[in-house]
Order: C-alpha cells, then sequence, then structure tokens
C-alpha cells in the first residue's frame, strides 16, 4: 500500500511578510510552523511529504527544513517556475508574478501518483484537519475534500486577508468558491459584508488521482485566455470550482471546529508564538517536535 503523501505549497516568499516565512522560527524549540504541518501530519498517518519550492532558494530549503524529517517521513521535492507550462506555450517575456497556487500543484503532478492532500506551507491547521484529510483518503465519500474553517476564525489582527468563501449544498458537498480579497475584521460580523459563519478554503484538500487530469484540463484553460494577463493567477480553489460547476466533479466539505492562525504579517509572528506556546503548555505538542 502506498504511503499517504501530503503536497506542501512553498514556493511563495511571502511578499507582505517581507521574507522566507516558511524558515521562521515560532514554536518553543525553534520550530516553524511548517515543522507542525508535517509533524500533525505524520501523526494522522500520512507517509510521505513533497514540498514544491522554487530553485532558488532550494539549497537553503533542504539544509534548514527537510533535513528536519529525514527519519521520520519520505520528503521529495517539486519545482515551480514561470516557464513550467503547457507543451508548446511560450512564457511572455513581461510575466513576473507566479501563475498562483493552481500551478504550484500542477508543478508536482509527476511526483505526486495516486491520492493526495494539499496544503500551503504558513498556515497552521491544526491536528484535526490533518485527521480529516487522512480519513478521507482512507474511505472517500465523493471524488475529493476539502476542509473547510469558518470565517471568524481565520483572520488577522494586523490586517486584511484573501479568502476563498464557500456555498456548500444541504448534503454537504460544495458548489463554488469564490475569491475574496481585503477581508478586515471590521468588515465581519452581525450587520457586516460578513456574518463570520461563512465557510472558507484555507486550501486544505485531499485529492484522488482523478484530480490531475481535471487540474490540468483547468490549468490549459486558463493559459488560453490570461496567458498575457501580467498578474492573472492560476488559483486552486477556483480551478476545483469550475469543475464543479461544469459537472466534472464532487468535492466533500468536511468542516473542522478548529481555528487557523498564521504570519500573513510580520506583526502576526507574536500571537502565534503566544498560541504556540499555550498549545506547548497545555500538552498538546512535544516542547521539541523533531
Amino acid at each position: 500500500m502506498k504511503p499517504l503523501t501530503l503536497l506542501v505549497l512553498a514556493a511563495g516568499m511571502g511578499s507582505r511578510y517581507g521574507g522566507l516565512k516558511q524558515l521562521d522560527p515560532v514554536g518553543p524549540g525553534g520550530e516553524t510552523i511548517l515543522d507542525y504541518a508535517v509533524f500533525d501530519a505524520i501523526r494522522a498517518g500520512f507517509g510521505r511529504v513533497v514540498f514544491v519550492i522554487r530553485r532558488d532558494f532550494e539549497d537553503v530549503f533542504r539544509e534548514q527544513i527537510g533535513v528536519r524529517y529525514a527519519d521520520k517521513i519520505d520528503v521529495g521535492y517539486a519545482f515551480q517556475s514561470l516557464d513550467q507550462l503547457p507543451e508548446g506555450v511560450v512564457l511572455p517575456p513581461d510575466r513576473e508574478k507566479p501563475w498562483g497556487t493552481g500551478h504550484a500543484v500542477w508543478c508536482a503532478r509527476d511526483e505526486v501518483p495516486g491520492s493526495f492532500a494539499a496544503i500551503n506551507a504558513d498556515d497552521f491547521l491544526g491536528r484535526d484537519a490533518f485527521a480529516q484529510l487522512q480519513a478521507f483518503i482512507d474511505a472517500p465519500d465523493a471524488e475529493h475534500a476539502m476542509v473547510g474553517y469558518r470565517l471568524d476564525r481565520t483572520l488577522s489582527e494586523q490586517g486584511s486577508v484573501s479568502r476563498g468563501v464557500c456555498a456548500v449544498d444541504s448534503a454537504g458537498m460544495l458548489t463554488e468558491v469564490v475569491e475574496h480579497t481585503g477581508i478586515a475584521r471590521e468588515d465581519v460580523g452581525e450587520g457586516r459584508k460578513f456574518t463570520g459563519q461563512e465557510i472558507v478554503s484555507m486550501n486544505c484538500w485531499a485529492f484522488q488521482s482523478t484530480f490531475w487530469d481535471q487540474l490540468d484540463r483547468q490549468f490549459n484553460a486558463f493559459v488560453k485566455t490570461q496567458l498575457n494577463v501580467p498578474k492573472a493567477e492560476f488559483y486552486l480553489p477556483a480551478s476545483v470550482s469550475e469543475e464543479i460547476a461544469a459537472g466534472n466533479t464532487t468535492v466533500r466539505v468536511r468542516l473542522t471546529s478548529a481555528s487557523w492562525f498564521g504570519v500573513t504579517y510580520r506583526e502576526d509572528k507574536p500571537l502565534v508564538e503566544a498560541t504556540l506556546a499555550a498549545m506547548v503548555e497545555r500538552g498538546e505538542y512535544p516542547a521539541s517536535l523533531f
């Protein structure tokens, strides 16, 4: 039986944060948020992790991050670059912005055969999220699955965020994901733009192998219309939403009671450090993960 694979999207530099936040220590033992994700994945039963990174920081990522897991889980790498495009497509000379999360996953297609889970490297998702992913992969009741969070549990105190707000039918199936940018705390609450009870995507997914053909179809369609739009991005939630709308797939929404947190802004770091320290005090995590 093939080990469960976790695909981690770690190619972004974090422009608002001001540095390579995937490598920034936030835990009591010097752990990164990414370390907590891998730790939770291992105890949920995952046996392989594949990091999507950029070639220009491969060495530092391997030396500072990948080596930590060498004797704990099978580690692999995939590389995202602007020139990785469908056969025959030429990169526009003025393109500088990365193609987005959907493209990052697409770049890993040769490294991840079969079913897998996908997450962002800079999100603390909570132990329950990985248990939900593992449970779905073990016994799928739809083609794919998404772990859903309540919007009011995914906000930053330091500024606005972008969130994929989800529509879910009475059977618990995802029907649409709509990307909203600039969501601040003052937008959320009774009588405001959002109630806070909305289900959002934090890019926490479980996919069966049929997803690769679906993603390839969506990326090729994106390239045909958006190739020469300098800031166009191929978002993973949007590509899934398009496949749902076309009747090509089904996605189960598995709700979690966990609260997301992360370092969207550098000012988020003290709160993240305090939250993790409290979790260690309560015995939810060991003082040193690896």
